[in-house]
């Protein structure tokens, strides 16, 4: 070996150890190309699975909730009419959480109406129809509407604080409720009633804010005001009539709570 040649591997001797390479693992230089090559192909395939980054996972039910909350709560509040309120809910992305649903449930009745009635959700005949209140119960609110000089195309609104039919005509779930509920706070927005009946312990229960049930809810007034209302209507829990046609000894204290709604009408000047 020249001089020149020993000299070159001592430095390169002393670069490994100054590196930090100061001892040897083997007696024979690794090949470190025919390594490579021996990896079989499905530890080749591992290798690059395990280099792609993972898929995103789906959102849970419980954020695709609350991202319709959200998206409902800025859609209602551009909304100006009644009009444009519905026109927005037809093309709400919310109405696919009812599959079973053929169409938006949205009101009947005079929108310029002073009294407001708003009820849980849409059964089967008001699905199809696409107007709330059109079954056997929608019959007997008729009728006790009539008890009291009100009617539907005359002087009184009904809605529900759903507006698409569940699966089976279930209940309607907390997150459907809370899904419809900016719409149903803009619904009464922009119908500015001056008497707000709510039919059942749901919507008594959602729009009073209250946990009780609907028998501890009725017989009362209560003031209901959202921050762009001008001013609180006065609310009052009824019983459903769909309830009504199950337990018909129960009309004897309904009909007692339609008088007293006749009197706050008549007392207050909304209805001669």
């Amino acid at each position: 070996m020249s001089h020149t040649a020993r000299e070159a591997g001592l430095a390169l001797l002393k670069w490994y150890a100054d590196a930090g390479a100061d001892e040897a693992v083997g007696t024979e230089a690794a090949a470190l190309y025919a390594m490579e090559a021996e990896i079989t192909p499905l530890q080749q395939q591992q290798k690059q699975v395990s280099l792609k980054p993972s898929a995103p996972k789906p959102p849970t039910a419980e954020e695709v909730s609350a991202q319709l909350q959200s998206d409902a709560a800025a859609i209602a509040a551009g909304c100006a009419t009644l009009d444009q309120l519905r026109a927005a809910m037809e093309s709400f992305e919310a109405k696919a959480q009812f599959p079973s649903a053929r169409n938006l449930v949205f009101a009947d009745g005079n929108p310029q109406a002073k009294i407001m009635l708003i009820g849980e959700a849409p059964g089967a005949d008001e699905d199809r129809e696409g107007l709330p209140f059109v079954g056997a119960s929608g019959k007997l609110l008729d009728k006790m509407l009539a008890s009291i000089g009100l009617d539907r195309q005359e002087n009184a609104y009904i809605t529900n604080i759903l507006f698409w039919r569940p699966p089976g005509n279930r209940n309607p779930t907390s997150a459907e409720i809370a899904v419809c509920l900016p719409f149903v706070e803009r619904h009464i927005e922009l119908m500015d009633p001056e008497v707000i009946v709510l039919l059942g312990g749901p919507s008594a229960k959602t729009l009073l804010a209250r946990n009780e049930g609907i028998t501890k809810l009725r017989g009362k007034w209560f003031d209901y005001e959202t921050p762009r209302m001008s001013r609180p209507a006065k609310a009052r829990a009824l019983f459903h009539p769909a309830y009504l046609l199950r337990s018909p000894n129960q009309k004897q204290l309904a009909w007692r709570d339609l008088l007293d709604i006749r009197e706050h009408l008549r007392t207050h000047g909304i209805l001669a």
